[in-house]
């Protein structure tokens, strides 16, 4: 069975946007950014893998990619249909007809946890991604293997959390928190960034 792998940029006090769904406050130059390209490629939005020279480098990590609507309307308000159509995207939503047909997206208003449990148990090697937001997080917490993470050498003091609890709909009650995790692993940026994965137990 495949991993359900949480990999996002968050601040270092634990906040993966502003209150309205920014990220301009992270760092986006430095030692890190080379480094993110070569282990994570197809995490790069897709009209910037051309220009990056990334159009025909395969997965390393990933094939499928899962998140909330506010994380994909993030791409829709920069013109985007998408932001990784070289990825089978999913996107979570109570109003999937409001989202424009796009060939390898998904909209869905499926329970989030049996979605993941059902992309998890196909044959791919590659993992699933979860991208975002915060919500989906919470409802599938119980569902993520393994947290990705890179720290931001900033404080955002208010925002979307890394892992937020649902008060209605289905997931609503969410997983069991607080979750012990372990490190498995950090690497230091000169950049200030901290690239850390930490796995269940």
């Amino acid at each position: 069975m495949r991993k359900l792998i949480y990999y996002v940029a968050v601040s270092v006090d634990g906040v993966i946007a502003d209150p309205d769904g920014g990220v301009d406050a992270f760092p986006v130059e430095g030692d890190h950014m080379p480094w993110i390209i070569e282990h994570y490629p197809e995490t790069i939005p897709g009209h910037l893998r051309e220009p990056l020279g990334l159009a025909r480098t395969p997965h390393r990590a990933f094939d499928t990619v899962i998140m909330g609507r506010t994380t994909h309307q993030v791409a829709v308000d920069e013109g985007l249909a998408s932001g990784y159509p070289h990825l089978r995207q999913y996107v979570v939503t109570h109003r999937p007809d409001e989202l424009p047909a796009e060939e390898g997206l998904t909209a869905s208003d499926e329970d989030p946890v049996t979605l993941v449990r059902r992309l998890k148990a196909e044959g791919s090697p590659l993992a699933i991604w979860l991208c975002g937001g915060g919500m989906l997080a919470g409802q599938v917490v119980d569902e993520i293997d393994e947290f990705r993470l890179k720290v931001n050498p900033v404080v955002l003091g208010a925002g979307i959390p890394l892992v937020a609890r649902a008060t209605g709909g289905p997931g609503a009650a969410g997983g069991a928190l607080p979750l012990a995790l372990t490190r498995r692993t950090r690497r230091d940026f000169e950049s200030g960034v901290s690239y850390v994965e930490f796995s269940r137990g």
